[in-house]
């Protein structure tokens, strides 16, 4: 039963962050349309009655999953096909004890699909930062310049910004005394919220966040103006879309330990939530 229960949970888990990875990059299509004055997908799904383009995320997996996988005679062929594999693995592994409600003995549900690892922010160090083979191998393997100088420049930003992303949770995690992401929550929630305790460390491990993520103004590895696409230059069709849902599940990933280590996590202010056998119980504290 207990090897079930993680299955539906591992399934429920990446099926819900594969949909969520479809529809932010539907929004982040969106917001660059507005900020650039333009409209951005409006069209897919207005024969089915849906407004705003809702179904282009479903049309640009559909095409991507049908387009020929094509590799290039020049590549180091196992080895590009190995990269976009553990990007996504890396990715998705990292999820794993990302608690998204109670956790416990006393619940009869765990919100969690690893519970109990008690190491948990060093686990998802640990595995996110595996990611990073994925492109250095992508980038050596294509035999393209261009791919091999995204590769380097992504390898030399994460090196550089790992230390103080870790450096960040310091604080949180030695007023927690714990390394378990639940004892986080629960310190929070029995004192204050680490944006108060740990300020300066909020602001690094966002900003180290962000270039973890090769989000702007830390998008060098794929910075179109000079490397054309960086890395993923040569990748197009599934291959391609595996290094794009592995780039936004990590976001994912780093955006839920913002909120785990300095927002409190899933706790919400002023009440307790917990399951017990007649379902889901909020006590106002």
């Amino acid at each position: 039963m207990l090897l079930i229960g993680i299955l539906i949970k591992i399934f429920v888990v990446a099926n819900v962050l594969m949909g969520a990875v479809a529809y932010l990059i539907w929004v982040e299509r969106k917001v660059a349309a507005f900020a650039q004055d333009r409209i951005g997908p409006n069209r897919c799904g207005r024969e089915f009655g849906v407004p705003e383009g809702l179904l282009q995320p479903l049309a640009d997996g559909a095409k991507m999953m049908l387009k020929e996988g094509v590799v290039p005679g020049y590549v180091n062929k196992p080895l590009y096909i190995l990269a976009p594999v553990i990007a996504i693995v890396a990715a998705l592994l990292g999820f794993a004890v990302v608690p998204f409600g109670p956790v416990g003995p006393d619940q009869i549900m765990d919100f969690q699909i690893a519970p109990y690892l008690d190491i948990g922010i060093v686990w998802v160090f640990a595995v996110s930062s595996l990611a990073v083979y994925g492109v250095i191998l992508a980038g050596w393997a294509s035999n393209n310049k261009y791919s091999f100088f995204g590769g380097l420049r992504s390898s030399a930003q994460l090196i550089s910004y790992e230390i103080p992303l870790g450096l960040s949770i310091l604080g949180i995690v030695l007023l927690a005394g714990s390394l378990d992401l639940n004892a986080i929550i629960k310190w929070q929630d029995e004192h204050v919220w680490g944006i108060l305790a740990s300020p300066i460390g909020f602001l690094i491990f966002l900003v180290s966040g962000f270039a973890e993520t090769n989000r702007l103004p830390f998008d060098l590895p794929e910075a179109e103006q000079e490397l054309v696409g960086g890395f993923h230059t040569e990748y197009s069709g599934m291959k391609f879309g595996m290094f794009f849902l592995g780039e936004y599940v990590h976001v994912i990933t780093v955006s839920a330990l913002t909120v785990i280590l300095f927002l409190g996590g899933w706790d919400l202010p002023f009440v307790n939530l917990h399951y017990d056998q007649v379902g889901l119980v909020a006590a106002v504290v």
